[in-house]
C-alpha cells in the first residue's frame, strides 16, 4: 500500500469530517493489492470503533473510506457488512471462472456458416433453421443453437469469433387500361391467389438486363421465380405459363400492379384459358401488391444483387432459378405468417409470432384439408421427399455454389468481351 500524503494524523471523527469538507485537491491514493486495501479498511474501522458510532458518524467514515480507496459505495458497504458479521475483512480468492459459457466458439462458427449460406436472415428465421437442422435433419452440431433465444442469437453475431469468420433499378411503367379488376384479392385462407411483380437486373451502357418475374402465393408464401430476356409478349407469356404450372396447387387468382407487361390482352387470354381471375392494384393502395414487392427485396435482390446481367444470360439464370432458388425458398427457408386478431374497436391487428414461422411448404401442409388444393398427380408424399432429401443448409450451400459458378461465368465473359 502506498499512501501519498500522511492521513495517519486523522484521529478523531471531527478531523475526518473536516478533511472531507476541505476544498483542497486530493493528493493521495491507495495503490497495490486488494489485501493491502482491505487491511487498511479493517484498521480504520477498528481505530474509530465503527460499530459504536452514530449513524451520522458512520456515514462520515464510509465517505472517508470511499475517498481514500476509490471504491464504490456498494463495494464499501459490502466490506463493512463483512466486518460487522465476522469482525474482520478477508479477501476471498475467486475459485470459479465466473459465468459458465453456454454457447461455445464452435457454436459461433456454426452460426456464421449458417448465415453465410442463407444470406443472414432475421433472428427468428435463423433460429427456426437451427431448430429444423437439429430436429428434422438430425444435425447434432446444432443441438445448442436449436435452443438459443432470438435476442442471444444477435449477441452471438456480435462476438469476435463470429465476425472474424465472416449491385440501377427500372420502375414498372403504368398503363391505363380497362383490363383486370381493380381490387385487392380475397383468398379467404385458400392457396392459389398469387401476387406477381417484375424485378429488372439493371441497365448498362444503354443495354437492358435480365428481368426476373416473381410470383408469390398470398396465403402460403409459396414462391416461384423465373427470369426472361425481355418482357415482350413473345418472351413473357411462355414464362408465365411455366410459373403458373410450377405451383403444386391450383391457381385461382392472379394479381399484379398496373405494368403493361401484365395488363394486356395476351395475359388475359392466358389466364382465361386457365380460368384464373385477374385483379390489379388500386390507385394509392401500395399494399395491394406489397407481398410481392417485399419478396423482391428479401429473395430476388438478396440472391442476384443489383449488378447488370446481360439479357442473353436469361436462359442460364432461369435454369438456376428452377434448379436451386425455387426449391430452397419453398422447402428450406422459413417465413413469418401473420396472425390476425380483431380489437374492441373492430380494427384488425397483425402479429408475427415465432411459433407461427414455417417454410411455405410447411404452411401449405398445415392448411385444413390441404390435399384438396393440390393439382392432379401431385401428392404430399411426393412433396415430402423433395422437402427432406437434403437439409436446409445443404440446399443453401448448393445454391451458393451454383450462384458463384453462374456469376463467375457471366462476369468473366463480360470482362473478356
Amino acid at each position: 500500500m502506498k499512501v501519498i500524503m500522511n492521513i495517519n494524523r486523522l484521529k478523531e471523527i471531527q478531523q475526518v469530517e473536516s478533511f472531507l469538507n476541505s476544498s483542497q485537491p486530493v493528493a493521495f491514493a491507495i495503490l497495490g493489492k486488494k489485501d493491502e486495501a482491505y487491511a487498511w479498511i479493517q484498521k480504520i474501522l477498528n481505530q474509530f470503533e465503527y460499530l459504536q458510532l452514530s449513524k451520522k458518524d458512520k456515514g462520515i467514515l464510509v465517505r472517508y473510506i470511499m475517498k481514500v480507496t476509490n471504491y464504490s459505495r456498494q463495494q464499501t458497504t459490502r466490506l463493512i457488512t463483512q466486518y460487522r458479521e465476522r469482525g474482520k475483512i478477508i479477501h476471498a480468492q475467486r475459485t470459479t471462472n465466473g459465468f459458465q459459457i453456454k454457447y461455445t466458439t464452435e457454436d459461433a462458427l456454426q452460426l456464421a456458416k449458417l448465415d453465410e449460406l442463407h444470406g443472414t436472415l432475421s433472428g427468428p428465421a435463423t433460429k427456426k433453421l437451427c431448430e429444423r437442422a437439429f430436429n428434422i435433419f438430425s444435425q447434432t452440431e446444432f443441438e445448442r443453437l436449436a435452443k438459443i433465444s432470438v435476442s442471444h442469437l444477435y449477441n452471438l453475431r456480435k462476438s469476435k469469433r463470429y465476425t472474424r469468420q465472416r449491385y440501377i433499378y427500372e420502375k414498372t411503367k403504368p398503363k391505363a387500361s380497362n383490363i383486370g379488376t381493380r381490387r385487392k384479392p380475397e383468398p379467404n385462407g385458400q392457396p392459389g391467389y398469387i401476387r406477381i411483380d417484375t424485378v429488372h437486373q439493371g441497365d448498362k451502357d444503354g443495354q437492358k438486363g435480365v428481368y426476373h418475374i416473381n410470383a408469390v402465393d398470398e396465403v402460403t408464401q409459396f414462391e416461384i421465380v423465373g427470369s426472361v430476356e425481355k418482357i415482350s409478349e413473345n418472351h413473357l407469356i411462355p414464362l408465365l405459363e411455366y410459373l403458373l404450372s410450377a405451383f403444386p396447387f391450383k391457381i385461382n387468382g392472379f394479381h399484379s400492379d398496373n405494368g403493361s407487361e401484365y395488363v394486356n390482352k395476351k395475359v388475359v387470354e392466358l389466364l382465361g384459358k386457365l380460368f384464373v381471375e385477374f385483379t390489379k392494384s388500386r390507385p394509392r393502395r401500395s399494399n395491394d401488391n406489397g407481398l410481392a414487392e417485399t419478396k423482391n427485396g428479401a429473395i430476388v435482390r438478396k440472391i442476384f444483387g443489383h449488378s447488370h446481367i446481360p439479357q442473353h444470360w436469361a436462359g442460364k439464370v432461369n435454369e438456376f432459378n428452377q434448379d436451386y432458388v425455387n426449391p430452397y425458398i419453398n422447402f428450406h427457408r422459413p417465413s413469418f405468417y401473420a396472425k390476425i386478431t380483431i380489437d374492441k374497436k373492430g380494427k384488425e391487428k397483425r402479429t408475427y409470432g415465432y411459433d407461427d414461422m414455417a417454410t411455405p411448404y410447411e404452411k401449405l401442409k398445415s392448411l385444413p384439408n390441404a390435399e384438396i388444393y393440390l393439382k392432379p398427380g401431385i401428392s404430399f408424399e411426393k412433396l415430402d421427399k423433395e422437402a427432406t432429401k437434403i437439409s436446409d443448409s445443404e440446399s443453401a450451400r448448393q445454391l451458393n455454389i451454383a450462384r458463384q459458378k453462374l456469376f463467375k461465368e457471366i462476369f468473366e465473359r463480360k470482362v473478356a468481351v
